[in-house]
Order: structure tokens, then sequence, then C-alpha cells
């Protein structure tokens, strides 16, 4: 594809730009490690023996094969977690680039995403050498794993392009996200079970977007069931309300961006 081609297409020229920041990502966040790419397996095996070690005497006897049960729930929420995180301060981040070149904003928004999914894909390797270790056999219903990772991908650009959007008006936004997150990682069942909560609370927990998601996760990983079509329903609905909110919120805002990054 020649600059030319490039320059006259916009599509093209936001897909450019897209693969050009994730692979400038890639590039600056191994840069200058021995072990490159393969912290993003080391990271999530290394957090699951962590949290395994502080969590397995509480909930070793009634969740089997707590280190792959904890794993996939981790490694889930933190594509989420990490997207917005980085999305929020993508517009902020690129205000250089934003008041010299004419480009579509919300491929920075995008671009993080895309990022995180990508490191994603390479920790799912660490699953299956903990899958390998418990004799979890996979099954076809993995088959459903490129679905729940679109249902996380849409959810998290549209919580994202929200996020990107207040940061740039209300500085505040991101300190506060931090303890969202920290505060979300506790509402979500990732190290316990989901019903050693009250009924109220089990209630309660049908409203959390990644609940829904790490149940996904886990059912296809290692409880060998296919989720139905109602839970499908449920993953895409709360994924697109989403997106529509965040895209919407986005572009009113997006043309008022240069005067305030």
């Amino acid at each position: 594809m020649t600059d030319q081609a490039v320059e006259a297409n916009p599509r093209k020229r936001s897909f450019f730009v897209l693969k050009t920041l994730v692979t400038k990502d890639f590039k600056l966040k191994y840069r200058r490690s021995v072990l490159g790419v393969a912290w993003s397996v080391l990271n999530p095996l290394l957090m699951m023996l962590v949290l395994s070690a502080v969590f397995s005497f509480m909930f070793r006897f009634t969740i089997e094969n707590f280190p792959l049960y904890l794993i996939l729930g981790t490694i889930l929420f933190n594509l989420m977690a990490n997207s917005t995180t980085g999305a929020m301060t993508s517009i902020i981040d690129a205000a250089p680039l934003i008041k010299k070149v004419k480009v579509e904003k919300l491929v920075f928004p995008l671009e993080k995403v895309s990022f995180e999914v990508v490191n994603f894909v390479i920790s799912l390797v660490a699953v299956v050498l903990v899958m390998l270790f418990y004799r979890v056999m996979p099954t076809l219903n993995l088959l459903l794993l490129p679905l729940l990772v679109l249902y996380v991908m849409i959810f998290s650009l549209g919580l994202g392009l929200l996020l990107a959007a207040a940061a740039v008006f209300f500085k505040d936004i991101m300190h506060l996200w931090g303890v969202v997150i920290t505060a979300w990682t506790y509402a979500t069942p990732l190290f316990y079970p989901v019903d050693m909560l009250e009924g109220w609370m089990q209630t309660v927990m049908q409203f959390n977007p990644m609940y829904h998601y790490v149940t996904y996760f886990r059912e296809i990983c290692m409880w060998n069931t296919t989720p139905g079509l109602t839970e499908n329903a449920i993953c895409l609905g709360m994924a697109l309300v989403t997106l529509v909110i965040g895209l919407v919120v986005f572009r009113k805002s997006e043309h008022k961006f240069i005067l305030y990054v």
C-alpha cells in the first residue's frame, strides 16, 4: 500500500495509524526486556501463584481446580481493566498528534483495546499450561472463545470511549477510575465462588457485566458447559448498550477535544 493511497482513503489511513500504534505499544512495552513477550504468559502465571497461595486455603474445598478458576477470571478481568484504563488516557496522550494531523480520533481508544486483546490472546498460553497441569481437557465449547473476546472487546471499547471523552474535560476521572477498578475487582467473583454470597447480593451480581463474561469463560474452559442463548444475549446486549452510549458521548464531544488536551 503506497503512502498516496493511505492519504487518499480515510479508512485506510485510520487502519494504518491503528496498526502503527499497536506495533509501537508492543515495542515500548517490551523494550529492554530480556524475556519480552514471554511476560504476557509469565505475568498471569505468577499472579495466579500469588493469589492461589493467599486464597486457596479458603476456597480449595469448594472450588475444584482453584488456580485454573483464578487465572481464567483474572486474565479476562484484566483485559477489560487494562483496555479501559489505556483508552481513558488515549486522547490526552495523543494530543501532540491530534493537534498536528487530521486523524480519526476514535482510532486512539480502539488501539488501546486492540493492543490489550492481542496481549490477552498471548496470555492464553498460560491458561493452556494450567489446563494441562490439572488435566482439564479442552472441548468444542472453546470454539466460543472468539465470541466471548468479541463481547468483552465491544464492552471495553464502549466504556473506554466514555472514559476517554470524560477524561479530556474532567482530569479527576483518571484518578477515580483506579478506585472503581479496585472496587469492581472485589465485586466480581474472581477468587471466590458466587454462591457464598447472600441471595440479594447474587441478584445484584446479575447486573455486573464482568460477572457474566467471567462465568462464560469458565463455562467453556473448565466446566464443559455451553452457554445458552439467554446468556449470549445478555453478554451481547450489555456490550452493545455500553458501546452505543460510549460512541454517542464520544462523537458529540470529540470536536472539542483539541481545545482541552
